[in-house]
């Protein structure tokens, strides 16, 4: 199957996202000539006219860019406002659940309790407003300081932090259950908003 020259153009604007390509670009990525492209870029502003597309491509400063048309803003306000819910992975749970108990705490603090490298769960978890920068560490470098959030709160449906479950006392015998059930409590948590 021939991949035509507005199919590439479309593509390579897509994966460009916001930052959108110039002319030349345009012309050095997919090697056609610039009356070629712009007779796709006509094509394909043509075709987005269509109300059933949701999209639109629009010249900016010579940049093109694919952009969502403005009838389509309240819809994608929504979702701005109230991004979907996706349930955490493993690793963000645990990080998540170190936080909640041993807050305030730096990345590398979580590092040393988890044994691995936590930078990405710290920042899936910041972005889903569930923890937060509480402050600076004192000493070199001032290593940001974490802790849950209200939301997190509120996704857990406790008051406040005391009513967290009390960790296992050491050598505890079902402390791996009780952890097991922790953890299972934020997973079912989140499938639920998933499924909301």
């Amino acid at each position: 199957m021939k991949t035509t020259l507005s199919s590439k153009l479309e593509a390579l604007l897509f994966v460009a996202g916001d930052d959108g390509l110039t002319m030349k670009q345009l012309q050095f990525l997919t090697e056609a000539e610039k009356v070629d492209i712009l007779s796709s870029v006509e094509e394909l502003t043509q075709r987005y006219k269509q109300p059933e597309s949701g999209i639109m491509l629009k010249e900016l400063a010579g940049v093109y860019q694919l952009v969502t048309k403005p009838e389509a803003a309240e819809t994608i306000q929504k979702l701005v406002e109230n991004p979907t819910s996706q349930a955490l992975s493993q690793a963000s749970l645990e990080v998540l659940a170190i936080v909640a108990y041993k807050q305030p705490l730096t990345r590398v603090e979580v590092e040393d309790l988890r044994g691995v490298k936590s930078e990405k769960p710290l920042h899936t978890l910041a972005a889903k407003g569930l923890i937060q920068e509480m402050g600076r560490a004192e000493g070199t470098g001032r290593a940001i300081l974490y802790g849950t959030t209200n939301e997190f709160l509120n996704y857990f449906g406790l008051k406040d932090l005391s009513e967290l479950p009390p960790l296992p006392e050491e050598g505890e015998q079902n402390a791996e259950e009780e952890t097991d059930l922790f953890m299972t409590n934020f997973q079912e948590t989140f499938k639920q908003e998933t499924e909301a």
